[in-house]
């Protein structure tokens, strides 16, 4: 479906950004370690997983399960290659597996660092490798070639359908409702800045930024001409960096209120909410932190159908569990 200069980075970059929408027509951008798993022919990718004590994300995809992947860095990858390739396709969970890193074992340890880690380690991430992965049928490929997005894309697959329509305005309106100043200080430090919004066909398109400051209004953001579509709508914003195996990550994500006028390659973001944190680059850090956070959301995650209530390999999801 896609050809080979694509393929590489699909199966080469260590990190990916999946983008999901949310019940307001919003996205959420959030950063994931990318497997490379793949069926060119058939046109599925398998590359990305989730703890099942990420529940909130996964039973949004389950609910709406038109998402897309942004490979737009190189960083720790496999491939030196230019080029951003945006994926867009329909979401399938699979039922959680408690040793999920062990049924891909070598590919895992590729992309994720070690699987059997010592019975303490192995005991403490328990619910951290007990995983969904996440299937995607594709319905686009969409590819740059720079990572600055500013040269004509390919696009492989059905075409894309225009502009978007303008959104209805927030009731509680459009202006910052944080900080945007320090928020744009901060985005600004990170090496990738990403900006996502719902397409015409419901489909989430990603796209990389920079932050050139601020007005009263909000953050000031610049990307290639023509990517951003005229008027105002929701769209949520990432800024992110990591360390090999995504041990050290810094993160900060907002959703949001955009605001573009035609032909014009900067924007205006208003930011409502915010979601961040650093961790430094360490296993154990990593790990202790993966561990405890995963063990502590796995009871929203039973109340939710998207984990077992008692842990089983032969679990089944109920008919509302998959996309």
């Amino acid at each position: 479906m896609w050809p080979d200069n694509v393929d590489e980075i699909l199966g080469g970059d260590q990190v990916v950004a999946l983008a999901y929408t949310t019940p307001a027509n919003g996205v959420v951008l959030t950063p994931l370690t990318n497997f490379g798993l793949r069926d060119r022919e058939a046109g599925i990718l398998r590359a990305v997983n989730s703890s099942v004590a990420a529940w909130r994300k996964l039973d949004r995809i389950r609910q709406s399960p038109r998402i897309a992947l942004a490979y737009h860095t190189r960083t720790h990858g496999f491939s030196d290659r230019p080029g951003y390739v945006l994926v867009q396709g329909t979401a399938s969970l699979s039922a959680p597996d408690p040793h999920y890193p062990k049924t891909i074992q070598e590919t895992w340890e590729r992309y994720g660092g070690p699987v059997d880690v010592g019975p303490l380690w192995n005991w403490w991430l328990r619910a951290y490798n007990m995983r969904v992965e996440i299937q995607i049928a594709v319905e686009r490929v969409i590819a740059w070639p720079d990572r600055g997005c500013l040269g004509a894309p390919e696009i492989y697959g059905s075409p894309v359908r225009g502009e978007p329509p303008e959104q209805r305005a927030p009731a509680k309106g459009t202006w910052p409702r944080i900080d945007h100043r320090r928020a744009a200080k901060r985005a600004a430090r990170l090496p990738n800045v990403l900006l996502g919004w719902v397409g015409a066909d419901g489909f989430p398109l990603v796209v990389p930024v920079d932050v050139k400051g601020t007005r009263n209004e909000g953050m000031v953001l610049e990307t290639g001409p023509g990517l951003v579509p005229r008027g105002g709508r929701r769209a949520g914003l990432l800024a992110h960096s990591f360390a090999r195996y995504t041990a050290g990550q810094h993160q900060r994500r907002h959703s949001g209120w955009l605001e573009a006028e035609p032909g014009e390659r900067q924007a205006l973001y208003a930011p409502h909410t915010k979601h961040g944190y650093h961790m430094p680059s360490s296993m154990f850090v990593y790990r202790l932190t993966a561990g405890g956070g995963t063990r502590l959301w796995l009871r929203g995650a039973r109340e939710a159908g998207i984990a077992p209530a008692v842990r089983s390999r032969s679990w089944t999801p109920s008919s509302n569990s998959a996309c």
